[in-house]
């Protein structure tokens, strides 16, 4: 039989770098998935979720699973010299303003860094860099974004979602939390789970 080879992109905010999936569709292959939703229960190593489309999704936790935490953060909260995920848009004024901004711990600076398309906005850019210089003014606060072989200016309206990565366990995976998956399914609404990002304290984690 001759596979047919799909190649699928996903967006990752919690490490900010564009994922291509290679899957091989035959008689037993299993498609790489992201999903988000909310968790309805938890028992032992599954859990019930249901997803942002309304579907109810068996999630399986396997042993060497990871799991990170994202909780609610402020552009208080973003300094010189933090690494941070900022997805952004065009606007008028000729600099991108940022939908959402992810703030990554300092031992993950480097993750995904770069300057890319973003296919979550029309002509969106996610840019994973470090913050060179942060500017509050008139219209608003802005950060000038260093990374390998450039540079990007984006404004940060209000409303911009802001995000910071943090430790988490299975102990925070509650009824209730907000969850992103990153996985394996076969189809038949039941997703084996390689990463996991749950919200702490009420934060809904990027789709």
């Amino acid at each position: 039989m001759t596979n047919r080879i799909l190649t699928t992109t996903f967006q990752s905010l919690a490490a900010g770098a564009v994922v291509t999936v290679i899957a091989a569709h035959g008689a037993y292959a299993a498609d790489k998935v992201r999903l988000s939703g909310v968790i309805e229960s938890v028992k032992d190593d599954t859990l019930q979720m249901k997803s942002v489309d309304g579907k109810e999704i068996m999630v399986m936790i396997g042993p060497q699973m990871k799991i990170m935490g994202m909780k609610n953060a402020t552009v208080a909260d973003i300094k010189p010299g933090d690494f941070v995920g900022v997805g952004s848009e065009p606007t008028a004024s000729g600099v991108n303003g940022a939908v959402q901004v992810v703030i990554f711990p300092a031992s993950m600076k480097g993750t995904g860094e770069g300057d890319r398309a973003w296919n979550v906005r029309p002509n969106g850019q996610m840019t994973n860099a470090t913050v060179a210089d942060a500017v509050k003014s008139v219209d608003g606060p802005s950060l000038t974004l260093a990374y390998k072989g450039g540079q990007r200016k984006v404004n940060i309206p209000a409303g911009t979602t802001i995000l910071a990565l943090a430790s988490a366990t299975k102990d925070d995976l509650k009824p209730g939390a907000a969850l992103s998956v990153q996985g394996e399914t076969s189809g038949d609404d039941m997703v084996t789970a390689e990463a996991l990002r749950v919200g702490i304290d009420g934060a809904t984690p990027p789709k």
